[in-house]
């Protein structure tokens, strides 16, 4: 279905039969870890592809979670926290973000993130996941889920890239400054001007709900990976240059076969990712368990909310509080 034609015919499912059945309250917003104890957390696992940094908490069945562009694992800390009694809580950095350690020859792509996920199950012994995703997270998600069905028990998918939304449109001008080798220049703005960073303009204050709440600690662990060299320089324009061309649509009629029970937990407030991509997902995935709505909630409010996050998994999962 064309994007316009299908957004115009959403605009009443997401308008009435989600919008009624999911305003509620978003939960605890304490974020448990902060970026010292996070790093003094974080390990690497050797793989193929290259060492991949992740962090680890709890036991018992496994539970991944994947981050977004420019962020990396600790975007999911609260939600880790929280969730780290109920399963074995596992947040990796992607290949060209974070403080994942790839080579300059190194495949970036999402169909590259996907196998490295796989490598990197294998590499810890974990035959299946509970999958969590944001934003570009969520196509890897979506990849992994569809060609491995046996190795996800759930997925929980946040605002992030589905279908024809896939990069999203916003994000063309990003795509192209990277093509010419210079998108790293703005994650070196993001560092050398916190204003910036937390102004409309930035990433900080377009992506969160509260820009003021995010620490010059957590901006740090955030971009000074990416500028730490010139080869991870080129990495941060090799990740959304690979993000081009779109990998989802190819996988629309494995979604509608996936078993996987899914559950879709929507910012409101979000211009990259508008609910009716939500209510997309709900249509065509047999074992959907509906739509939740965050009133308000920008990109990354998985990062503020870390509470709706463990409440909506714990559901999904079937397990207490």
């Amino acid at each position: 279905m064309k994007r316009r034609a299908f957004l115009g015919a959403c605009a009443s499912i997401a308008g009435a039969a989600v919008l009624s059945a999911c305003r509620t309250t978003p939960g605890k917003t304490a974020m448990a870890l902060d970026a010292t104890r996070f790093a003094a957390l974080r390990r690497f696992a050797e793989t193929p592809f290259g060492r991949i940094a992740y962090v680890e908490m709890g036991t018992g069945p496994a539970a991944l979670f994947l981050h977004g562009l420019p962020l990396n694992g600790f975007h999911w800390r609260g939600s880790l926290a929280l969730l780290s009694s109920h399963r074995r809580c596992i947040a990796p950095d992607f290949m060209g973000l974070g403080y994942t350690e790839v080579s300059e020859k190194q495949d970036l792509s999402p169909q590259a993130q996907t196998d490295m996920l796989v490598a990197f199950l294998d590499g810890l012994s974990i035959p299946a996941v509970d999958l969590v995703a944001n934003d570009s997270g969520g196509t890897i998600a979506q990849l992994l889920a569809t060609q491995h069905p046996q190795r996800v028990r759930t997925m929980l998918l946040t605002n992030c890239d589905v279908h024809e939304n896939c990069p999203p449109m916003q994000m063309r001008n990003s795509i192209n400054a990277a093509r010419a080798g210079t998108y790293d220049k703005k994650m070196q703005r993001h560092l050398d001007d916190r204003v910036y960073a937390r102004s409309e303009k930035g990433i900080i204050g377009s992506a969160y709900m509260n820009p003021m709440q995010v620490t010059d600690e957590a901006l740090e662990y955030y971009f000074k990976p990416l500028v730490a060299s010139s080869l991870r320089r080129s990495q941060l324009n090799g990740y959304l240059v690979a993000l081009d061309p779109n990998p989802l649509l190819a996988i629309e009629p494995a979604l509608r076969r996936l078993s996987a029970p899914t559950r879709m937990v929507w910012g409101t407030a979000d211009p990259l990712f508008p609910t009716s991509w939500a209510a997309w997902l709900d249509k065509i995935l047999p074992e959907s368990r509906g739509i939740r709505l965050v009133e308000g909630g920008k990109l990354f409010w998985p990062e503020e909310m870390p509470g709706l996050v463990a409440e909506e998994a714990q559901a999904l999962w079937g397990v207490q509080a």
